[in-house]
């Protein structure tokens, strides 16, 4: 009955912040058409479920054949082809799946970021969480897979099982000042949000800062939203680009009202209204209210059914028919990275200039090598994540 209650309260809360939100931004004077920036990030988790080996090779094969015949049907306002950004965790780095991936990304579908479960088994330590993303930076970069500032690798961050900075109290983490380590091992934005009510941050459909506690769980709950003109300090904060949380309506009545998030699985189906409602969620950089990002999450592996199939390829029609006639939308298909660089552009005063122009902004383009021929993760990472995660 507790929990009954706790979902009643958040999905009135999710629905009252989300309509107070879009009545607020209606009011809101702009010039000239929006710019949509569409980014799918894929937990890419092609071993869940413990399938065999054949399987999941053969989950990885289907992408490789399947996502470029879709996408090369389709292109947005720029000529450019939908692009995935796959968050791909260490401890499916085996069968070769990293380097399919990394050959993928180099002929244009997409890109690599970083997607990690922890602290499943037993609460993870700091010095543990710092010495695995350290080797993970490591062990991709030998393909190439980041892009740098100023030399230094940079990296995109999804958290597996929702529970960044701790926010599920011991579950599927245990390290408070997580955002603190992200940040110093070089990770440029998360992703990872929304997701569980108690995971999701009460500040929902931004684009905002957050820093590390050390005495207790989910920092980034409130911070500090990206500004235009007034770039967000770095030095001790962490970037959160959230995509769009809204309230629906499934069935006949308003009963059936539920809080949906940016998930593209086949539950509920991604129709006209939810995309509809992506849009008017207008997650964007304050004071650039004709920029609006739209980032979804998919678990690409299990889910390709749906993200290989019928509701990708509706998605894609509906982006570019009814949010692309150069007037009142203009669609943009970018990856995790390009989407932050877009960001800090805008922080930065940059969003008179062409979007196209500013992809590559603050993070380079990955300089992916399709000639390192490498398996499987060290065995030394293997066992960095076995000590809180067994997959």
């Amino acid at each position: 009955m507790l929990n009954k209650i706790k979902f009643i309260f958040y999905t009135f809360y999710v629905s009252a912040a989300w309509h107070i939100r879009k009545r607020t931004l209606a009011k809101t004077e702009h010039s000239g058409p929006i710019h949509l920036f569409f980014c799918m990030t894929d937990h890419y988790e092609p071993g869940t479920g413990g399938v065999d080996e054949t399987v999941e090779r053969a989950q990885v094969d289907k992408l490789l054949d399947v996502y470029p015949k879709i996408t090369d049907k389709h292109q947005d306002a720029d000529g450019r082809k939908p692009t995935r950004t796959w968050f791909f965790p260490p401890h499916y780095h085996r069968y070769g799946s990293l380097k399919k991936l990394v050959d993928l990304s180099d002929r244009g579908y997409g890109e690599i970021e970083v997607h990690l479960h922890h602290g499943k088994h037993t609460p993870d330590t700091a010095e543990n969480l710092r010495e695995t993303l350290d080797l993970i930076v490591e062990e991709y970069s030998q393909f190439g897979v980041f892009g740098e500032v100023d030399g230094e690798r940079k990296y995109g961050f999804i958290h597996g099982d929702w529970a960044l900075a701790n926010s599920r109290c011991n579950q599927y983490c245990g390290v408070n000042n997580e955002i603190d380590i992200l940040r110093e091992t070089g990770c440029y934005a998360d992703y990872t949000h929304p997701s569980r009510p108690e995971s999701t941050p009460r500040q929902m459909n931004t684009i905002h800062y957050a820093k590390s506690w050390t005495d207790k769980p989910k920092s980034y709950n409130r911070g500090e939203l990206a500004q235009v003109s007034k770039p967000g300090d770095e030095s001790d904060q962490l970037l959160l680009i959230q995509g769009p949380l809204h309230p629906l309506q499934l069935g006949s009545n308003i009963a059936t009202v539920r809080p949906i998030g940016d998930e593209i699985a086949g539950d509920p189906y991604t129709t006209k209204e939810r995309i509809k409602r992506w849009v008017e969620s207008a997650v964007h950089v304050e004071g650039k209210r004709d920029w609006v990002f739209i980032k979804t999450h998919t678990h690409g592996a299990t889910d390709a059914k749906y993200v290989l199939g019928q509701e990708f390829e509706d998605i894609l029609t509906e982006l570019e028919t009814n949010y692309n006639d150069g007037e009142k939308y203009i669609l943009h298909y970018v990856t995790a990275r390009e989407m932050y660089n877009l960001v800090k552009a805008a922080e930065d005063g940059k969003g008179d200039e062409a979007p196209i122009t500013l992809m590559d902004y603050k993070v380079s383009k990955p300089k992916y090598d399709t000639s390192c021929d490498i398996e499987k993760a060290s065995q030394k990472l293997d066992d960095l994540v076995y000590k809180t995660y067994r997959g």
